[in-house]
């Protein structure tokens, strides 16, 4: 192909389904590839899809090959819930996929690579409310071990073969078009769809506890300004901080009854309770504005209309 292309994996992720839609806009549908493990006949795109197995280094530069990709978003991750209960796996699989693209950009197969960062980094050390950019980070997650580990790396191979490495620090995120996929934040998404569906909702994490969130179109923007952003404008190499909402169960109980009225929550906290004691409670992302001027849009209130009224429509409940 003559025109250089975009491969994001994991794309079938909470993440990489909107974001694929949105590069396609800007780039193009054929300069897209989407790819995931699941079989072609299961996946419902209008572009190209290919299946990857991202632990297979080999299927990745024959795609790589085959479209002349030149920018990765590499998305593919066991996220916080899950790699507990699967430590080895989430380390192998968030930290030697990272690798191998890291490896392929040092050796300019590639020329740039996005890769998300979280919350997850920070811990129990950390400061929690307005938490800086380069505090004290002392994870006690595997998702969070390994992200930080990641981070590192990608400074690494920033300073020592000037890799164009991007990343951000995800919070948790919010979108009514995919499912949440296993993380610590996810009772944000699943609240809404109980909201409608079953009027009541049991929160796994406690009331009073406060997590940085931020909605889908604002992580979507984020990540493409970032990427767009002239690289000497850039001053963070390991991972930038991205904040924009910052609540607890009960502030989205409260706006859902604004249109719900009968909605009820009730508490029975589980394993990610820890989890989410030893994150942030609101981020300071004052670095990330100045350097390439993020700002998000969605406040509560606009997040919780737009969630509920999708939602109606996508179950039906309309």
């Amino acid at each position: 192909m003559e025109t250089d292309t975009i491969l994001i994996t994991g794309a079938l992720g909470q993440i990489g389904s909107e974001l694929a839609e949105k590069l396609k806009i800007i780039y193009g549908k054929n300069n897209v590839i989407i790819s995931d493990i699941k079989n072609p006949e299961d996946v419902d795109y209008d572009g190209i899809y290919e299946v990857i197995d991202v632990l297979d280094s080999d299927r990745i530069k024959e795609v790589i090959a085959k479209y002349n990709i030149k920018t990765v978003y590499h998305l593919a991750a066991l996220l916080s819930g899950t790699a507990e209960k699967n430590p080895m796996f989430g380390w192998k699989l968030n930290m030697d996929t990272l690798l191998t693209f890291l490896e392929l950009a040092k050796d300019k197969v590639i020329d740039k690579l996005f890769w998300p960062s979280s919350i997850g980094v920070f811990g129990p050390d950390t400061p929690k409310d307005n938490t800086p950019q380069n505090p004290v980070q002392t994870p006690s997650t595997v998702y969070g071990i390994s992200k930080l580990a990641g981070e590192y790396w990608c400074k690494w191979y920033k300073e020592k073969h000037n890799v164009d490495v991007r990343s951000v620090r995800f919070p948790g995120l919010i979108s009514w078009k995919t499912p949440a996929g296993g993380g610590t934040t996810d009772y944000a998404v699943d609240i809404y769809y109980k909201a409608i569906e079953e009027g009541k909702y049991t929160s796994f994490l406690n009331e009073g506890t406060y997590l940085p969130m931020l909605y889908m179109d604002d992580a979507i923007e984020a990540i493409i300004k970032l990427m767009t952003t002239d690289e000497s404008k850039l001053t963070e190499f390991k991972s930038y901080n991205l904040g924009g909402l910052s609540f607890a169960p009960e502030h989205l109980t409260a706006e859902i009854q604004k249109h719900i009225p009968s909605f009820t929550i009730s508490y029975e906290s589980d394993f990610r309770q820890a989890i989410a004691d030893s994150w942030p409670s609101s981020i300071d992302d004052s670095e990330t504005k100045q350097d390439w001027g993020y700002e998000p849009k969605f406040s509560i209130e606009k997040m919780t209309e737009t969630m509920l009224d999708n939602l109606k429509i996508k179950l039906g409940k309309a």
